[in-house]
């Protein structure tokens, strides 16, 4: 474990081979989502949702969707996770409070001043809005996977050369309910990988004060 955070985030990088040899636990890659759910989301929605993609059938379903130049990590990583924005997650926001309630988190009266002020919102919003916080949901997550995997040791890869229209359907998901966000490949970098140092804009050329 890497606890190290200005390595785990400066030292990031997309890695296209894996180690073929190495693999992952089921239990540890649940791990690794469980720790990145603690990802920032709107009204606390976690409008997120993961396929762990960890067997040559998945693989091939990925490649229905992912675009070839995609295909080195998903064949080589032994895992690529598929994150989803869930764009019903409203649907379960009164359990979601009701169980804090339970667990003594908040007061019934916190509980009722955020569904009262928030789900009416998600009950009442168009696709558009819906689609929108589920992508950002999404974003914020698959950022925080990333770093998570570091500090478990693993690199990764995120990718978003795909045709959005398939992937939901390719793993029995409702496509109107869940937008394909990242896939992201998962695992120990090859050996003889080598990957460049990539070079940032400079902060003032992307950045104001106002």
């Amino acid at each position: 474990m890497n606890n190290d955070f200005k390595d785990i985030m400066q030292n990031r990088k997309s890695i296209r081979h894996y180690d073929s040899s190495v693999k992952i636990s089921r239990d540890e890659l649940l791990e690794i989502i469980n720790e990145s759910i603690s990802a920032p989301s709107a009204c606390n929605l976690q409008s997120w949702y993961f396929v762990i993609v960890d067997t040559p059938e998945g693989k091939e379903k990925l490649h229905n969707f992912l675009m070839p130049f995609n295909y080195p990590q998903v064949d080589t990583a032994p895992a690529t996770i598929m994150v989803f924005g869930n764009t019903k997650s409203y649907l379960k926001y009164r359990d979601l409070w009701n169980g804090m309630v339970e667990e003594k988190k908040v007061t019934p009266e916190a509980r009722d001043a955020a569904v009262n002020t928030f789900l009416p919102l998600y009950e009442k919003a168009d696709r558009q809005m819906l689609v929108a916080d589920a992508m950002v949901d999404a974003s914020l997550v698959s950022m925080q996977l990333m770093l998570v995997a570091r500090e478990h040791g693993y690199e990764t890869n995120p990718m978003a050369g795909y045709d959005a229209s398939k992937a939901a359907a390719e793993f029995g998901l409702d496509p109107e309910q869940y937008i394909p966000v990242m896939a992201i490949s998962i695992g120990k970098p090859d050996p003889s990988e080598v990957v460049p140092d990539t070079v940032r804009y400079d902060v003032k050329d992307v950045t104001e004060f106002a």
